[in-house]
């Protein structure tokens, strides 16, 4: 069936909340596929065997034995995500408490908004991933996908520290529920939390590729808006706690893009019915929307009011990643051209290095843990 409904975007000026099934995928005659059997923890009749492990449908003891691993990029990224380990508090606010009273008040709007956004984001990831990891059935994968949820409650720890330790006790308040009251923020989080939601309804393969993909949406393009604004202040001299906090935020975010980039993939040679050309269709429509849907974010939330960023240069990156995205899915770009970082955008990649700055100017050492280096973004 060609594609219908969410062929055209919603417009750039207000965001639009997606209706629940409008990506949902289904078999010819309207059938679709079984679904999915949650893995028992107890499975003593599980398969040791590590060729007859697979990522979904199969048979695991839940074992977990890092001498023996199907899929052999695990381990790197095991230990990239180990190494990564940091804590909020010991990054210095003392600057950020006076900058945030002076900013600009274009920049207080949009540190405000898209910091409740990326607040709901991490949020609503906690909750969602172990849903997914019940259905999983390699155990070295789940074991990836717990350690990501750790990376992600420290995240939502991060936020709070920067707001109590910025903002006062009705601020802080106001900021962390913006997205009850702002309907553009509203329609954002019902896009990404509506997908998460018909998973919890029907546990089946294409409803789970498909939450998947919301996955590598949200990791991979939701939070970018918000990633090139907070950099936007760190070369400006402003908000410098922030703004690291925000790099090693991203440096996470980008092993987990890593994590579910390679779990797709293998699902693509493991179950290649889940990537049907009508299904990939499917997927990339799920991707253009998201982009989309950030642009338009990004639009509202940033504009042409502050200072080093402007809507056409939102959109160039957005469509970039947009496109980088699909490539390294195997799928067709969804934009025509943007197959480069926007030189006038390079500056994002230089500021998301998370050991390369030494921002906590009041202390002896250096808040950048050397002992992991940063993903290059290249996902």
């Amino acid at each position: 069936m060609p594609w219908q409904e969410g062929d055209c975007p919603a417009p750039r000026g207000i965001l639009t909340p997606m209706p629940l099934g409008l990506f949902r995928i289904v078999l010819g005659g309207g059938q679709s596929m079984g679904d999915l059997v949650k893995k028992p923890l107890f499975n003593p009749d599980g398969d040791t065997e590590v060729l007859k492990r697979r990522m979904i449908g199969g048979n695991t003891t839940n074992l977990n034995d890092f001498n023996n691993m199907k899929y052999d990029w695990v381990s790197d990224w095991y230990r990239q995500a180990m190494n990564n380990f940091w804590i909020p508090e010991e990054i210095n606010l003392g600057t950020d408490i006076k900058d945030y009273r002076k900013l600009p008040k274009a920049e207080r709007r949009a540190y405000d908004k898209i910091l409740s956004f990326l607040i709901f984001l991490d949020s609503i990831q906690t909750a969602n991933l172990p849903n997914i990891g019940e259905y999983i059935t390699a155990n070295e994968v789940n074991l990836c996908l717990s350690i990501q949820a750790f990376q992600e409650a420290v995240h939502s720890q991060s936020y709070s520290y920067m707001l109590d330790t910025i903002c006062e006790p009705q601020e802080r308040n106001d900021v962390l529920y913006q997205w009850k009251e702002d309907r553009h923020l509203l329609a954002r989080n019902e896009f990404i939390g509506s997908l998460y939601n018909e998973f919890q309804r029907k546990k089946d393969p294409e409803v789970l590729v498909q939450t998947l993909i919301a996955n590598y949406i949200l990791e991979g393009i939701y939070f970018y808006s918000g990633f090139m604004f907070f950099y936007n202040l760190g070369r400006n001299n402003r908000m410098p706690g922030s703004v690291q906090e925000i790099r090693y935020i991203n440096r996470d975010e980008n092993t987990h893009l890593w994590l579910f980039r390679s779990i797709l993939l293998e699902l693509k040679k493991e179950n290649p019915e889940l990537f049907t050309e009508r299904q990939v269709d499917m997927y990339r429509a799920m991707l253009k929307e998201g982009c989309e849907q950030e642009i338009s974010w990004g639009h509202y939330a940033i504009g042409d009011e502050v200072q080093g960023l402007n809507k056409d240069m939102v959109t160039d990156y957005i469509q970039y990643l947009g496109n980088l995205r699909c490539m390294n899915l195997g799928f067709e770009p969804i934009y025509e051209g943007h197959d480069r970082e926007p030189e006038s955008m390079s500056w994002v990649s230089q500021f998301s290095n998370a050991n390369m700055i030494k921002t906590d100017f009041f202390e002896a050492r250096s808040t950048a843990y050397a002992k992991s280096s940063a993903l290059v973004d290249d996902l």
